[in-house]
């Protein structure tokens, strides 16, 4: 069994989502050089930014820099990097190794899967994940997207899965286990105003596990909405849902959005988080919350034609997203979805991120931005402590936050 000792002291067992804080990683950003279009994929649409945060490059060598054209304000190059590159995504699950994460969920995209161009990229993702993983001792699972997609071609994903079991994916010694068999993940199903019906869910969810018998089973995850139990809010309202929900062995209702401050935050615990666990307690079903750092997504909406403001959600110097682990604790979590690793589109990253607005071109979001001065590396700390809570070190819930603020740029 692969165990490693992280930067808390404790070993990091594949065999259980217990005790984990697993980020979603999205691994769809690309370079020119990258594909035969020779567009920018995720950092760019056309010559308009569709990030709003940038990574910090600082400890990449130039090879693994692809330089956008952009300039900081003092002048300098801004560059970004590609999931494409094997050395980058390396340094991803260095970081993760280092501060004592365990590791991620890897977002699949349905819409992608029946394109060989896109299909050939996903797997090149894949690929770099599956080695960084065994490299680093950190633990990966694959989650398919389901957006974008309908009933009558949702058998591309389960067609998808069978070839990467067979592939001998799951037995990679990297590879999550829960309840004894390889986790997948599924987000996107019972979502208001989707084409998906339960039907069509069920009939995927239950083919998914009869392919995977052969292979040891599966343990199915699904990314839900946030109101699946009350059917409102981003829910569908039809009861029929329920029994897709019911067949899951984990949930990981969707809250990105949902709530945008302390005081939300913790309404969304006394009326979502804490009746959905007793709801699920009763089933036998896991529960695995979404924690999130901030929202952002000014550049994205920008390049589609909409208005909407840069540092939408606050991350308060990282309160916002320890709340979160406080309430997710407190009632009950046992295992925590990060949203996200690298997510820079909609500014919720956590991985090392451009600190200081000198340092990054007009209209992008940096961390000093609700007057903090953090270093870049601000939220993979506070990642690390998220896990050692899950891992027992309960003494750090009841600070505001369990690092020291390096400095307040307006005391």
């Amino acid at each position: 069994m692969l165990t490693t000792t992280s930067a808390y002291g404790q070993e990091l067992n594949p065999s259980t989502l217990t005790g984990k804080l697993i980020f979603g990683y999205q691994g769809w950003f690309e370079c020119p050089g990258d594909n035969p279009q020779h567009i920018w994929i995720h950092w760019f649409s056309g010559s308009q930014p569709t990030v709003d945060m940038l990574p910090d490059v600082t400890e990449l060598p130039l090879s693994e820099r692809c330089n956008t054209g952009l300039q900081a304000v003092d002048g300098r190059p801004i560059a970004v990097y590609s999931a494409e590159s094997q050395a980058v995504v390396e340094r991803h699950f260095e970081w993760m190794r280092q501060y004592g994460l365990d590791g991620i969920a890897l977002q699949r995209f349905g819409t992608t899967l029946s394109d060989p161009v896109f299909h050939a990229e996903l797997d090149r993702v894949l690929s770099n994940v599956r080695a960084a993983a065994e490299a680093n001792g950190r633990v990966f699972f694959l989650e398919y997207d389901l957006s974008g997609l309908s009933s009558s071609n949702l058998n591309i994903v389960s067609q998808d899965w069978r070839q990467l079991e067979q592939s001998g994916l799951t037995r990679s010694p990297a590879y999550l286990q829960h309840r004894g068999h390889p986790v997948l993940g599924l987000y996107g199903l019972g979502f208001n105003g989707r084409p998906i019906t339960p039907e069509a869910a069920l009939d995927l969810l239950h083919t998914l596990q009869a392919d995977s018998a052969a292979f040891g089973g599966v343990t199915l995850m699904g990314g839900v909405p946030g109101g699946w139990r009350t059917r409102d809010g981003d829910a569908s309202p039809d009861p029929a849902w329920d029994e897709v929900y019911r067949t899951f062995a984990v949930l990981s209702p969707w809250t990105v959005g949902r709530y945008t401050d302390l005081a939300s935050a913790d309404r969304w615990r006394e009326q979502r988080l804490e009746p959905d666990m007793v709801v699920l307690r009763r089933l036998g079903i896991d529960y695995m919350p979404v924690v999130f750092p901030g929202f952002s997504w000014h550049n994205l909406q920008a390049a589609r034609g909409v208005s909407a403001p840069l540092n939408q959600i606050p991350r308060r110097c990282g309160t916002f997203y320890w709340r979160q682990v406080q309430n997710a604790v407190a009632a009950g979590a046992t295992t925590i979805f990060g949203a996200m690793f690298d997510e820079v589109d909609e500014g919720t990253a956590m991985f090392k991120l451009v600190a200081k607005p000198g340092d990054a071109p007009p209209n992008f979001l940096t961390l000093d931005a609700d007057g903090c001065e953090l270093p870049s590396d601000w939220y993979l700390r506070l990642a690390g402590a998220a896990t050692a809570v899950l891992r027992g070190n309960k003494d750090l819930l009841s600070t505001t936050l369990p690092l020291p603020l390096p400095g307040r740029l307006n005391p």
